[in-house]
């Protein structure tokens, strides 16, 4: 097994503090603090230094942790082939984690999948952002993270993860069933410049995604409501206070007091969802298997959820 402190070291590496490092892997920030100085003292190098009230990696740490993706990766593979050769070994756990639009989807049909394949494995699901689902995944208390990409941390490169894409989840317009545009199969944002939209606050990644929507169009939206959950954002729209940004991926209430319409527009704002696993780790039977019931529904979904187009619309 890989040293309890590289793991450690490499979580830190991507929280960047004792707390989150500590959050991540369960542990109090002090023993965290105990497990770098511990490492530091039996390698004999400098890991880590304060860096004001925090630390942060040295040039030697940096490269331990550089160094031991390669590690790491070939652990998971030895692991594998380990359990492989193992004709009595049967899955016992899987965890899994992403976002709340993923669990919902993507992740509870997939459990549920593969625990009537496997009725021995015991799937756990932790819902969390993506940058807590990464974390996580370095931390080795995730084995499958599905991740927004564009929420994803910079400090995770290729030779840590494997990125598996997944879906590209549209956003469609939410707008009350009462609204004059609810019968149409289509729609591009220039018909809704005068509109008031509710979106998420400034500086978020969905409000970023906002923003790139209008950029092609001109069109300045009027932002009235920043709200952040998407359930909350359709209460508003069914309450006639709005229109808003929903993604495909997420399923509507059903009270039927909004409708959802796809933009025609080409450059029409997307997320694309990947599923992440640490370097090697697909080697497993098992995450093999969970990656490609994970791809299995997520083209199920694209392909029931395509909404068909009918003729350009005229705009206003």
């Amino acid at each position: 097994m890989l040293d309890h402190r590289l793991i450690v070291l490499r979580t830190f590496a991507v929280a960047g503090t004792v707390a989150a490092t500590a959050e991540a892997l369960g542990y109090s920030p002090s023993a965290v603090s105990n497990q770098l100085r511990e490492y530091q003292r039996i390698l004999g190098v400098r890991l880590v230094v304060k860096d004001g009230r925090g630390l942060r990696l040295t040039p030697a740490g940096a490269a331990l942790v550089r160094r031991s993706d390669e590690l790491t990766a070939m652990w998971e593979g030895i692991h594998s082939e380990v359990k492989g050769a193992d004709e009595d070994s049967t899955p016992v756990l899987l965890r899994l984690g992403g976002f709340s639009t993923a669990t919902g989807s993507l992740l509870s049909p997939a459990a549920a999948r593969l625990q009537r394949t496997h009725p021995t494995l015991d799937v756990h699901i932790i819902e969390a952002d993506p940058g807590r689902c990464l974390e996580l995944l370095i931390a080795d208390r995730l084995d499958i993270a599905v991740v927004v990409a564009m929420q994803a941390t910079p400090e995770l490169s290729d030779s840590r993860v494997e990125q598996v894409p997944l879906i590209d989840d549209p956003l469609d317009v939410l707008i009350p069933a009462s609204h004059p545009l609810a019968g149409r199969e289509s729609i591009v944002l220039e018909e809704l410049a005068g509109e008031p939209w509710i979106t998420d606050r400034p500086g978020t990644p969905y409000r970023a995604l906002f923003v790139t929507g209008f950029t092609a169009t001109g069109v300045i939206p009027q932002v009235v409501h920043q709200v952040s959950d998407w359930g909350s954002q359709e209460a508003l729209v069914e309450n006639g206070l709005g229109v808003a940004f929903i993604p495909r991926l997420m399923r509507l209430s059903g009270n039927g007091g909004v409708v959802r319409i796809p933009l025609r527009d080409t450059d029409a704002p997307s997320r694309r969802i990947l599923a992440v696993l640490r370097r090697g780790a697909r080697s497993h039977t098992i995450f093999a298997e969970a990656i490609s019931t994970l791809q299995a529904i997520a083209d199920e979904h694209e392909r029931s959820t395509a909404i068909p187009r009918g003729p350009e619309p005229r705009k206003r």
